[in-house]
């Protein structure tokens, strides 16, 4: 299945977004990681988001490293 199939069936189950970019996700992340929401994990792993990606969008250096064995 493919990211689109799987963000779309994914949205759909949790209804928390309608339509979330690459950009709008980056910045949920961080405010997820900050907030202490565990539904962060989810976002990155559906993305495949970046170390850097999450860093350079205003990410703690501490944060990023707590969830480091989910990162690519």
């Amino acid at each position: 299945m493919g990211k689109a199939k799987k963000r779309s069936l994914h949205l759909g189950i949790n209804d928390r977004f309608s339509k979330l970019s690459r950009e709008e996700a980056v910045k949920s992340v961080v405010d997820m990681l900050n907030n202490g929401d565990n539904e962060a994990y989810h976002l990155i792993t559906l993305f495949g988001l970046t170390a850097e990606e999450i860093l350079e969008a205003g990410a703690s250096y501490e944060n990023v490293v707590g969830i480091g064995s989910i990162l690519q």
